[in-house]
């Protein structure tokens, strides 16, 4: 297993801080794509700061048993979740927590570009994400991070993964 890098949620929301003034500078988006669960505390935050309406696509990624660090088969949703008008699709900014192998946000742009009821309507797609892993292949248009290796991003939200209800009722009694 890859080396672990722990991120608090403070180094967190400065990582999310550098993506939107790097987006702020260099792109004007009209719609925000998150690619869920990486990308949801990412969107919320990015729409609050660029005050842009937002759309949620679902992936999952499907592994063998004993395969649980590596990626499967993609399995999308069949729709987008909006309130996002037609038209806001012209200029998509696709946001996910991070570039792996690239595998994601490939598919994703692939999946948008099919998409039947928006399709007509994008003119452009560009792509963000907080960390670029060495060994991804994708480079994605705004990425405050591109690290020199592939370590396993273990941020703010995963802890709770490893929780179960009943621990989190006895840790707030």
């Amino acid at each position: 297993m890859a080396k672990k890098m722990i991120v608090g949620w403070e180094e967190y929301k400065n990582i999310v801080e550098k993506l939107a003034i790097q987006i702020h500078n260099e792109y004007n988006p009209t719609v925000l794509i998150g690619i869920m669960r990486g990308a949801a505390p990412i969107i919320d935050i990015l729409s609050r700061i660029l005050k842009l309406p937002i759309a949620y696509i679902v992936i999952q990624s499907y592994s063998g048993e004993g395969m649980e660090d590596q990626q499967g088969q993609l399995m999308f949703a069949r729709e987008i979740s909006s309130l996002a008008n037609d038209e806001d699709f012209k200029k998509i900014l696709l946001i996910d927590d991070l570039s792996d192998t690239g595998l994601t946000l490939n598919k994703s742009i692939e999946w948008l570009k099919n998409y039947g009821p928006t399709k007509n309507f994008i003119k452009e797609i560009k792509t963000a994400c907080l960390w670029k892993k060495k060994s991804s292949s994708f480079e994605p248009d705004f990425c405050p991070i591109k690290l020199d290796s592939d370590p396993w991003i273990v941020q703010p939200t995963e802890h709770y993964e490893e929780l179960s209800i009943e621990e989190i009722i006895k840790k707030n009694k």
